[in-house]
């Protein structure tokens, strides 16, 4: 195979989704919105010109969002890493979760993508439950897994952001990587400001997160950065039946 037919075949199987829009082969956009929207390239009189009108794009997105999800009931976002092989020992804890959560009356939401977030929504589809996913627009098209019953997809991480956190009544936090961090500390930090009230944050998998939880205690507290009761903004464990008793007791859904 030439390169040019690699290219071609390559360009044939590119799909992009950008909130309701979707884009194929050449009309896929080589920048994402909120790419665009963060760029300082270009020069102030464009930037002038364009962001006052995005406004109304942002605002359109809050709009999709609360209107879809509002009559969505007790809810549980639960993160991890998209890139957990199926079958595996973390993606088989994820269905579990996800299953649980679902049985104990609550709609399991998650970014809508593979791996971990797949594995949470397929638990709470087996279990007949609602599965949400809330996705997002990248340069890597991941698109929504075949398990999500209501699904969003966003052009703004910070507009995804505020459905996980507005929405929900806790976090299940299994391993991930660096998105995973971003949404577990947005939630700490929200948790510790008081910009939220009653909201659980399990970390689930104690051999993953306790490098983590260390430097917290060690560093962060050991310095003087956190105070020693920020440790109990979180709870760590590795039952599946602890993490969701411990979501369900702080959220009065006991």
């Amino acid at each position: 195979m030439t390169s040019a037919e690699g290219e071609a075949r390559e360009e044939v199987g590119r799909e992009q989704h950008l909130g309701p829009v979707t884009r194929r082969r050449g009309q896929v956009q080589r920048t994402t919105t909120d790419q665009r929207l963060l760029d300082t390239q270009p020069g102030p009189v464009e930037w002038v010109h364009q962001d006052p009108w995005r406004v109304m794009r942002i605002q359109s997105e809050f709009v999709e969002g609360f209107g879809t999800l509002a009559e969505l009931g007790p809810a549980i976002s639960v993160f991890g890493s998209a890139r957990t092989p199926v079958g595996s020992e973390e993606y088989e804890n994820g269905v579990r979760i996800g299953r649980a959560l679902a049985e104990a009356g609550f709609a399991v939401i998650t970014g809508g993508g593979p791996g971990t977030m797949e594995a949470a929504n397929k638990g709470a589809y087996e279990a007949n439950g609602i599965s949400v996913g809330l996705g997002i627009e990248l340069p890597f098209e991941q698109g929504m897994n075949n398990y999500v019953d209501i699904g969003v997809n966003f052009r703004y991480f910070f507009v995804r952001k505020t459905m996980f956190v507005k929405y929900a009544r806790g976090f299940v936090v299994l391993p991930g990587g660096l998105g995973t961090l971003d949404e577990l500390f947005e939630a700490l930090t929200l948790v510790q400001t008081r910009k939220v009230t009653r909201f659980p944050i399990v970390l689930f998998g104690t051999s993953y997160w306790k490098g983590l939880v260390d430097w917290v205690e060690n560093t962060l507290i050991g310095t003087g950065k956190a105070a020693q009761h920020d440790l109990d903004l979180f709870h760590l464990t590795d039952d599946v039946d602890e993490a969701v008793s411990l979501v369900s007791k702080e959220t009065g859904q006991a």
